[in-house]
């Protein structure tokens, strides 16, 4: 029997490039985008596509319901990919910026989550992978809106791990530092609609994050192909026994290795010279 994958956030980056590695190796791949134009370029590569906004239940609930009659209720694998980052020092992040922030990140996924359990669990068998962050691992400056979604995914995500024990549904956490993506000019406009950093303590910080933005800049170091998550979560689809965690990237397996070794104030002074040597 072939089997079925739903994947959110299918317009670019992560999530097209892990669709099109799982159709190459055999799944049957469900995809999902907010914006028409995304949804017609996903029907035009010849994906199966569903309409999906996180932050709206009933475009939830419309979703599941199409993915599960379209598979008859044997949806195998849900990778949760769809997310954006949110700008801004976290005295700056209005409620409602905050509240956006989650909505998609954690509350919307959530939701998603928790619609595809209940087959799973009928089935006996099933794969929910969250892509995370190397920033649920370790907070930086001006990323505290999506360093704070990030980590309470990782919380939430643990906390399913171990209530879904003995059910056959096993969940995955992805853990990608620098990929190829569209993620900072989604993170451009999220800081551009939220952020007002003419009244702000950190308007020069605020100045250079705008030059990092529309500047063509270098590339980040260890900077991978969004294929490099693809590959992680094949395996947390395939093998056996998945892994909790998946590490993507050098600076992931880095910064992991340096939560465990170093005290909370050294590894406060090794990020904050990582995030200020993005801003020079």
């Amino acid at each position: 029997m072939q089997e079925s994958v739903l994947i959110t956030g299918c317009s670019s980056g992560i999530g097209i490039a892990t669709a099109h590695y799982l159709r190459a190796r055999g799944f049957r791949v469900f995809t999902t985008a907010r914006r028409e134009a995304d949804l017609a370029a996903l029907e035009a590569a010849g994906f199966e596509c569903f309409a999906l906004e996180l932050r709206d239940p009933a475009s939830i609930a419309r979703c599941v319901e199409a993915v599960l009659s379209a598979c008859d209720g044997r949806l195998y694998g849900l990778f949760n990919n769809a997310g954006f980052g949110q700008p801004g020092a976290v005295e700056d992040l209005s409620r409602d910026a905050l509240r956006l922030q989650f909505e998609t990140n954690l509350f919307g996924t959530h939701e998603l989550t928790c619609h595809i359990l209940p087959s799973m669990r009928r089935a006996g068998r099933g794969r929910i992978i969250q892509n995370s962050s190397v920033l649920g691992l370790v907070a930086l400056r001006f990323r505290g809106a999506y360093n704070a979604s990030k980590h309470a995914l990782e919380g939430l995500s643990d906390t399913l791990r171990q209530e879904l024990q003995g059910s056959g549904v096993h969940v995955s956490l992805i853990e990608p530092g620098p990929v190829s993506s569209r993620f900072r000019a989604n993170s451009h406009q999220a800081y551009q609609a939220a952020m007002r950093p003419e009244t702000s303590a950190h308007r020069a910080c605020y100045a250079a994050m705008e030059r990092r933005f529309t500047g063509e800049g270098p590339v980040a170091p260890f900077t991978l192909p969004p294929e490099a998550v693809a590959q992680r979560v094949l395996d947390a689809l395939t093998q056996r026994r998945p892994k909790p965690r998946y590490y993507v990237t050098k600076p992931t397996y880095l910064f992991g290795t340096l939560k465990r070794l170093c005290s909370t104030r050294m590894l406060d002074r090794i990020l904050l010279r990582v995030s200020k040597a993005e801003l020079k």
